[in-house]
């Protein structure tokens, strides 16, 4: 019998990248599932109270019409198991049916800023690590191999505290080769682009007007275009826009990436859409320090899909 390997996707960021991941491990049998959770959190799920994470109804229903679109074999929470190798997305919540298996962690993009829950959290490590959010990224050691960006958050994650031996440096797909978002079908070009973050779906509050209203300045009388980001309540967010930047573009769904290769100047706040900028060269304004965002790109292999699937093959045959 072939070996089976269990993919936990997330957001349609993470959920591609895992994809393009498996293409490369055709010699096994593959299951993916949303991301999910159990317990008291799986209630609070259910009764639509998580909604900001990537566990959240809306995240999950896009999730799963993806893998169904792509004719990709379903297995939510992992249930039918047993499973050789589990490839995850993240590991800030870890799934109680996963512990026991062999786990390679692929980061996602950007990591949140350090906040002074993922302090505490760093400090007592009997707390749940999902209220430090991606900031805690690396933090559970549940894995055999964690595949990260660059030789720059390699040196990242070993300051948080993530042991050395287990970091593989192999770039994250949909960031290790910007130039193909040049080539696309968005209808407009040479604009100013703002991508948008879900701070306040997460609890931690914006002044959303204050974004817009720099939007505008740095426009200066340019078109002006909005990529509002998935979990966003879009109503508000809308009509945010509509009232404080009058004649901008709108768009809650859509390839980010696209968008920003076809526009003049990115602006965002904490979103790894910011990488796509740097590496195309753009004019970027971004909440992260611009230098460590160059310090910390991610490499420009156009192999990292592969990379991560070598070091998934490795884990899995490793006696």
């Amino acid at each position: 019998m072939r070996k089976r390997i269990f993919f936990i996707c997330g957001s349609m960021n993470q959920t591609t990248q895992m994809h393009q991941i498996s293409k490369h491990l055709s010699d096994y049998e593959h299951s993916f599932s949303p991301y999910y959770c159990h317990g008291f959190d799986e209630t609070l799920r259910r009764l639509g109270l998580i909604e900001f994470t990537i566990a959240g109804n809306k995240v999950v229903d896009r999730c799963r019409t993806y893998l169904r679109d792509h004719g990709l074999r379903i297995d939510y929470q992992g249930k039918n198991r047993p499973y050789d190798l589990v490839v995850t997305c993240s590991d800030v919540y870890l799934q109680k049916n996963i512990r026991d298996n062999r786990i390679v962690l692929v980061q996602e993009g950007i990591t949140d800023p350090e906040s002074f829950m993922f302090h505490l959290v760093k400090r007592l490590r009997f707390l749940p690590r999902w209220p430090a959010g991606t900031a805690a990224t690396g933090l559970s050691d549940a894995y055999r191999a964690f595949c990260v960006a660059s030789e720059g958050y390699r040196d990242f994650f070993i300051r948080k505290g993530v042991r050395p031996e287990k970091i593989v440096v192999t770039g994250i797909p949909n960031f290790d080769n910007c130039r193909r978002y040049c080539t696309n079908n968005f209808p407009y070009s040479h604009y100013v682009l703002a991508c948008t973050s879900p701070l306040r779906e997460l609890f931690r509050g914006e002044d959303r007007v204050a974004f817009i209203r720099r939007a505008v300045e740095i426009a200066a009388g340019r078109q002006l275009i909005f990529k509002l980001h998935p979990i966003e309540n879009t109503e508000r967010a809308a009509r945010e826009i509509h009232a404080h930047a009058p004649g901008s573009m709108v768009f809650a769904t859509g390839s980010a990436e696209e968008m920003i290769a076809n526009c003049d100047i990115l602006i965002t706040r904490f979103s790894s859409t910011a990488f796509v900028g740097v590496a195309l060269h753009k004019e970027t304004y971004s909440d992260f320090d611009m230098d460590e965002l160059r310090r910390l790109m991610p490499l420009q292999n156009n192999s990292a899909a592969l990379n991560i699937a070598n070091v998934c093959r490795r884990v899995l045959e490793d006696k």
